[in-house]
């Protein structure tokens, strides 16, 4: 990115709902009791950015992306109704065929003055998407609100909040691909939806069966809590290249993956920059796809199956055991509390979500961890060849700044690395930028 930040405008139109483009059936659909869980009700932000593709010079982004959007939706008519809440707070979805929201919107600026790299933070945001709907509301609103933005060169940026409710990553990249396979030409889904939520509805009756560190009730310390002063949260995105794996690596004198090994620099980095007390608890919590963990002998296939489907089991520990021992004590419990996810811990959720109300993981202390690099988001193609950027729009996830992601990323020179787009107060993004680099340097 340059030195100087980039400021631009954007004029929009006129914002519009998109309709399926045929009669889509009118119903009711429950979610699952994974998907309504209070932690989920939120919209997350994806952005794809393309460059200008010469062979697509005579069709307009706006009009292809918006017709194929309304043959989409044909065969994910959910996402054109709107969430309900009912009895006991469960959420389902009331198949109105009412549309999603979509505006079109022109900047005056070119994708080169964004400069060599593209990654979150990405300059005037809040330009590139209009928040109509109210970002942290899901019911009774659009389920999707897209910004198309035509850019001067000629390339354009799609931005879109997805209601975490109805998707979980696995399901927003199948949605997408649909989406650009539509715009392509297809007339069918190479992968045809699937809705199946009742597989992952709560037992009758419900049965905690699973140790849910995750979801403890653990109230915060009188004294001031430096990881929640939201006044002056910065957003910053961190870089590991192959070389800065290999030399993590050598602090951990066992095999492990490149996951383990970003989210124990990322723990402890984290805990290090915001000065707890060694007695404190913290906690690391992992995303943990549940669908290979499914028997399938015993439920329907899965494939198709776009809403949530994982975990997040928590590992703890103190401040001080993180910050005193070398990263392999960090690997070591991210690696265990990986293996906790099977089929049997997954309804245990199920069952937790209906007996506790659908209640909040802990967030005191805590942070999450989301793999997105299988997804390979920039690979959605609309007719306008792979993105420059694909992904989430940002680190942390709704109302919780504690939640990043590992985003695969080419960096300026061409180099495939990783990305963690993070959130913390000013200064203790400071603190962990120094920590992150003590450690590297350390190693180099």
């Amino acid at each position: 990115m340059s030195s100087s930040p980039l400021i631009f405008t954007v004029r929009r139109f006129q914002q519009e709902l998109v309709l399926p483009a045929s009669s889509t059936p009118r119903e009711v659909k429950l979610l699952s009791d994974i998907d309504d869980q209070q932690g989920l009700r939120f919209n997350i932000p994806f952005i794809f950015v393309y460059r200008h593709e010469p062979s697509m010079e005579e069709k307009d982004p706006v009009k292809v992306l918006r017709n194929a959007l309304s043959q989409t939706l044909v065969h994910y008519y959910p996402f054109a109704g709107r969430i309900k809440e009912g009895v006991g707070r469960k959420l389902m979805v009331d198949c109105t065929g009412e549309g999603v929201m979509f505006i079109e919107a022109e900047a005056d600026v070119t994708l080169d003055q964004f400069g060599d790299s593209l990654h979150p933070p990405f300059p005037c945001f809040q330009e590139l998407l209009y928040d109509v709907t109210g970002s942290e509301l899901i019911i009774d609103r659009p389920i999707r609100l897209i910004q198309v933005t035509r850019l001067k060169c000629g390339g354009l940026i799609l931005v879109i909040n997805f209601n975490h409710t109805m998707s979980d990553g696995v399901g927003i990249k199948q949605f997408m691909d649909t989406w650009a396979e539509m715009a392509r030409g297809a007339h069918q889904p190479s992968i045809q939806p699937i809705w199946r939520r009742e597989i992952l509805m709560a037992r009758d009756p419900p049965c905690i069966t699973c140790n849910h560190r995750e979801y403890e009730q653990v109230l915060p310390p009188n004294n001031t809590i430096k990881e929640e002063d939201t006044t002056t949260i910065l957003h910053q995105s961190f870089f590991f290249k192959p070389s800065d794996i290999a030399a993590l690596r050598l602090l951990v004198p066992f095999q492990c993956t490149t996951f383990d090994i970003i989210t124990a620099c990322f723990w402890y980095c984290r805990t290090k920059a915001l000065q707890l007390e060694p007695q404190d608890e913290v906690r690391m919590m992992v995303i943990v796809n549940a669908r290979s963990r499914f028997n399938n002998n015993h439920s329907p296939q899965l494939v198709g199956y776009y809403g949530n489907f994982f975990a997040y089991p928590s590992t703890v520990t103190t401040a001080g055991k993180l910050c005193e021992n070398s990263l392999g004590y960090a690997v070591e419990l991210i690696r265990k509390v990986k293996t906790e996810v099977t089929e049997e811990y997954i309804q245990s959720v199920a069952d937790l979500m209906v007996i506790k109300d659908r209640c909040l993981f802990t967030t005191v202390r805590s942070c999450i961890i989301s793999d997105l690099t299988r997804a390979k988001f920039r690979e959605v193609n609309f007719g306008w060849g792979e993105g420059v950027y694909g992904g989430v729009a940002k680190g942390g996830a709704g109302p919780f700044p504690g939640a990043t992601y590992i985003v695969p990323h080419k960096n300026a020179k061409g180099e495939d690395c990783f990305m963690l787009p993070i959130c913390l107060p000013s200064q203790v993004m400071k603190r962990f930028a120094k920590e992150l680099d003590h450690i590297l340097d350390n190693q180099s």
